[in-house]
């Protein structure tokens, strides 16, 4: 059971999400809530409060008298519930639940307790909002897509409710639970947000780290597989550079490769005269290997200093008030401004996803090494272990593999730059944040797809050497795993089954 106290950790969000864990609230936090929404109620009297007794956005000039307060709330969930195109998937809408209800926790926003409550009740019982993919423009948070969200606390719209999409009143009327009471500003404070973006972004983070271990296992596969030498990877070599992600990984695939038998030590084969090096003119065997082999610490290195900062990030953004106005019990104050723009969560998705693309494109390059037997000198064209012009082995699962990465290059392009003003120009700027999050989630799926097809050819390249035997115990591990997943294949079969099983099969990998 996890304590919500206002802090929480990447670790928190995927014992909920992907391990369905349940949550409590500290009293102390309910103590908070409580003080921040008596306070509210009593400062708003005789003042002018956005939301509160205004409209909003470019009609905040408007005032709202005392007996329409209430209807204002209702009247903006409703009206801004206009999210169209897919459904996001629940796993990413519970984690925008516990970042919104993480933030309402803080004290700084004036929400009556019930709204606590009921998202707690929610989150544990997996019934889940629908909520669109169109509509967030990420600048006064994430307003459409917190509609819907609002929608259902009120006890309206649809919710995903064991496997299908039901009616939110039903739904609650089975389960016993109430909607919430809108009594000040509850509408504005759970739209007025970036939690959406921040939840999908945070999941979007252990996918990205699921798949960063997976690349670094197919890369010190490879380098078993051609039997590289291994000082690209040294301690030595790669302490030369003063970047932390770059010697976590070759570390990571010293640790990989430790017990290999296969890899080399240059000293043995090119340093030693005894081996006949002085009277050679041209060697057969190849000095060095392509980059894809021998840069990977300084191709991946980047790939895990950006995701570990993208984190950072993204927690600091769900351990914070990002609505607007802000409550401030302590100093009987309540600040205009806009906490609810989603820039660092749009920019940190944007840097997400051209890492995500990039690793799609090393695996892309390392699968083509593999297949093209011209590089290689060692395995058969497109590994093919049938007969050679009859079979074709993984060529047709390339075309799927360079489709893919060609769609991630694509998407890779940023959604930060692309504001475009709206809302009578009262959002004048904007950060694009939830989509920014959506097409890095899109570009993380499909990078799973280049690496399971690099794997089963991984597997296929290491079935036709018959080194099973040789490789690492963390290859061979991985050796095994695919094998039960996919046969040899010297006749051709249907592919397409395999490559979504393996891809289904590494996305859900414990770490």
């Amino acid at each position: 059971m996890l304590t919500i106290k206002g802090e929480l950790g990447v670790t928190d969000f995927y014992d909920v999400v992907f391990k369905d864990e349940s949550i409590q609230i500290a009293n102390e936090v309910m103590d908070t809530v409580q003080k921040s929404f008596d306070f509210l109620k009593e400062f708003s009297e005789n003042k002018i409060i956005y939301g509160v007794n205004t409209g909003f956005g470019p009609m905040a000039q408007y005032k709202i008298k005392d007996s329409q307060r209430i209807e204002l709330q209702y009247n903006l969930i409703r009206s801004h519930s206009s999210g169209t195109g897919n459904p996001i998937p629940t796993m990413y809408v519970k984690s925008a639940m516990l970042a919104r209800l993480n933030t309402l926790s803080l004290g700084h926003s004036g929400v009556h307790s019930s709204v606590i409550e009921l998202m707690t009740s929610l989150i544990n019982r997996n019934i889940t909002p629908v909520i669109y993919e169109h509509g967030g423009v990420g600048a006064s948070g994430d307003l459409v897509q917190l509609a819907h969200m609002a929608l259902v606390l009120i006890g309206e719209g649809e919710v995903n409710y064991q496997g299908e999409k039901r009616n939110t009143k039903e739904v609650f009327e089975k389960e016993g639970l109430k909607p919430i009471k809108v009594a000040l500003r509850e509408g504005l404070a759970i739209m007025n947000g970036t939690s959406v973006m921040t939840g999908i972004g945070v999941v979007n983070t252990i996918y990205t780290r699921r798949l960063l271990n997976w690349m670094i296992s197919c890369s010190s596969a490879i380098n078993e597989i051609v039997e590289a030498y291994d000082d690209h990877l040294s301690e030595d070599l790669n302490n030369t550079k003063k970047h932390s992600g770059q010697r976590l990984i070759a570390a990571s695939m010293r640790s990989h490769l430790k017990d290999s038998s296969l890899t080399r030590k240059r000293a043995h084969h090119l340093y030693n005269s005894n081996n006949g090096n002085d009277t050679v003119t041209v060697f057969e065997e190849k000095v060095q290997e392509y980059y894809s082999l021998r840069c990977v610490p300084q191709i991946l290195g980047p790939v895990l200093d950006t995701l570990n900062n993208v984190e950072k990030i993204l927690i600091e953004e769900v351990n914070s008030a990002n609505d607007n106005p802000i409550v401030n019990v302590e100093k009987k104050h309540v600040y205009h401004g806009g906490n609810f723009h989603g820039d660092y969560v749009s920019l940190e998705m944007d840097k997400l996803k051209i890492v995500v693309a990039k690793m799609s494109m090393l695996a892309e390059r390392q699968l083509n090494y593999l297949l093209n037997s011209k590089l290689n000198d060692i395995l058969p064209p497109f590994v093919n272990l049938g007969t050679l012009g009859l079979n074709f082995g993984m060529q047709g699962v390339q075309f799927t593999a360079t489709s893919t990465t060609a769609e991630n290059q694509m998407l890779s392009n940023p959604m930060y730059v692309h504001s475009i003003p709206n809302n009578n120009d009262n959002q004048d700027i904007v950060s694009m944040g939830t989509n920014a999050a959506l097409i890095t989630k899109k570009v993380i799926e499909n990078a799973f797809e280049v690496v399971a097809i690099e794997l089963i050819t991984i597997v296929q390249a290491i079935e036709y050497l018959e080194v099973q035997n040789k490789v690492s115990s963390k290859t061979k591990k991985m050796f095994d795993e695919i094998r039960k997943i996919v046969p040899v294949f010297t006749q051709d079969v249907v592919m397409y089954p395999f490559v979504n099983n393996v891809k289904e099969h590494i996305i859900n990998s414990e770490d």
